[in-house]
């Protein structure tokens, strides 16, 4: 397994998808990179935050994103919870709107891993 500050591993049959780059006739400032969402068997879409993403994969059993200015805080609220610790572009390329928290509903993840380590689900050997 690659060594990314955090690593999120989805269910099996999970895809990513990212929007096509479009450059637009209006002068839009600070619009952000186009989205990226994992796509689940059912049909549900879930965005992800694309200018945390480090690496991304969806070439085995399920999707696999590593991001690179992102905590993993646990459970909230019955979702797992994750927070924007630092910006990893320059500030110009970033949109105004961008989230500061992620949360997934259990269920969506297989694992997460924390600088290579497995830190949920607890006491899984993964």
């Amino acid at each position: 397994m690659n060594d990314f500050p955090l690593l999120v591993e989805f269910v099996p049959r999970t895809n990513l998808y990212r929007e096509p780059e479009t450059i637009s006739k209006l002068p839009i400032v600070q619009n952000g990179p186009p989205g990226t969402f994992v796509i689940f068997s059912d049909g549900r879409k879930v965005a992800l935050p694309t200018d945390q993403i480090v690496f991304a994969d969806d070439t085995g059993a399920g999707a696999r994103v590593g991001f690179g200015g992102m905590s993993f805080t646990g459970m909230e609220e019955g979702y797992l919870v994750f927070y924007r610790v630092r910006d990893l572009r320059p500030e110009g390329e970033l949109s105004p709107q961008r989230g500061r928290k992620m949360t997934l509903e259990p269920q969506m993840v297989s694992s997460i891993h924390v600088d290579g380590r497995h830190v949920w689900p607890v006491g899984s050997l993964s």
